[in-house]
């Protein structure tokens, strides 16, 4: 194997493990913004996992759509129906119940950055950044949209600098959160695609 494709394995290799992630954790209980009984319980893989589609959870989705039948103001439910759809790869659905939580709860940055997520892996790019965007309107800080509009800007746009960028600030603003050890391997993976040497942890 010629070096140049060594470069563009392992680099490939470094998006499929912080895409994964990503969208792996999105389950993550912090989109919730009302309680729901009918919550899913909590999984937490462990970092460089792929992301392998759920089977959708019919039990699950009966029981949330009977909460928003009897509540339909409550976000959490909402959120959560959304994230069953994401898990089980019914995108569209999921879109469509991360739009209606943020109808809901507007500055549930979790769903809104979810939702860039699923506009990413449907309909490309730019509606994906353009959601993150509003995400850091919320607030400019938040690891988990930085280290995903990295993740976009790499992949979508071929833009390293962008995604160095963002990436660089996760380190930054989270230096010892689980986004700052993805946004390192991604640091890493840019570096081996140009050709240097990695950047230090932390930097």
């Amino acid at each position: 194997m010629k070096p140049e494709s060594i470069v563009l394995t392992v680099a490939g290799m470094c998006f499929g493990v912080l895409l994964g992630w990503v969208l792996a954790t999105m389950n993550d209980s912090r989109i919730a913004t009302a309680p729901v009984a009918a919550a899913a319980p909590e999984q937490t893989p462990s970092a460089g996992n792929e992301r392998a589609p759920a089977q959708l959870d019919e039990g699950e989705v009966q029981a949330l759509t009977t909460i928003l039948k009897n509540d339909p103001n409550n976000a959490g439910a909402a959120a959560q129906l959304a994230e069953t759809y994401f898990r089980a790869d019914q995108m569209e659905l999921a879109i469509k119940w991360f739009r209606e939580a943020l109808r809901l709860d507007p500055k549930n940055i979790n769903a809104s950055t979810q939702l860039g997520m699923s506009l990413f892996v449907t309909q490309g790019a730019e509606p994906a950044l353009a959601q993150f965007e509003k995400s850091l309107q919320l607030n400019p800080k938040d690891a988990r949209t930085l280290l995903s509009k990295g993740i976009v800007l790499w992949q979508g746009r071929n833009d390293l600098a962008g995604a160095e960028a963002a990436w660089r600030k996760v380190l930054e603003v989270a230096p010892d959160s689980a986004e700052a050890q993805m946004a390192q391997q991604g640091l890493q993976g840019l570096t081996g695609r140009q050709g240097g040497a990695a950047p230090p942890a932390g930097q």
